[in-house]
């Protein structure tokens, strides 16, 4: 880092499908006048002609971290990140009962300074990339349990619309504020 540059902070929006994130991160940015990652996964799974397997989340979760990268150097004080790797850490357990051990070991290597976990108080939207609407609660609890499990500095971001965007504001102002 040169020499009087405030470093970047990584904010991952997270949490169980349907909850707001990718409307979240975006908001937090124009908020902040910053930049956020949308979520690779979209993409990734959108192009395929085929539904995903196993080994696809591996190639998922290097394609989120690459996008991070190359977009940290640009964002100013923020970067929000729409989703993360225990999003995938999660996904893969629950779906195949195992996980990559690359993806485990960039969850350590890499947290993010604050994590959002967005609540289950909105209404589910119907989406061909969803899967589980009746295990939104189960997934928030494995969430929560995950952040604490990891010792990762998180707050639970709930609400509808601009009460949640400026919830999350709340949170992050709170967390980054000066000594």
């Amino acid at each position: 880092m040169r020499r009087g540059l405030k470093p970047t902070g990584r904010i991952a929006v997270t949490g169980p499908e349907s909850t707001g994130k990718s409307w979240l991160s975006a908001a937090l940015a124009r908020h902040y006048n910053t930049l956020h990652v949308p979520e690779y996964a979209r993409e990734y799974i959108g192009s395929l002609s085929r539904d995903y397997r196993r080994d696809d989340l591996y190639r998922i979760a290097s394609g989120q971290l690459r996008r991070e990268k190359d977009l940290l150097s640009g964002a100013s004080a923020f970067l929000f990140c729409d989703t993360e790797l225990i999003v995938i850490k999660i996904w893969s357990l629950h779906k195949y009962g195992e996980c990559h051990p690359w993806i485990l070991e960039q969850i350590e290597k890499q947290p993010c300074d604050l994590y959002l976990l967005c609540d289950v108080d909105l209404p589910w939207e119907e989406d061909p990339q969803r899967e589980h609407p009746q295990l939104r609660s189960y997934f928030f609890r494995w969430f929560r349990r995950e952040l604490e499990d990891y010792g990762f500095s998180y707050c639970i971001v709930s609400g509808r619309g601009e009460e949640r965007l400026r919830n999350a504001i709340r949170c992050t102002d709170e967390f980054f504020k000066n000594p």
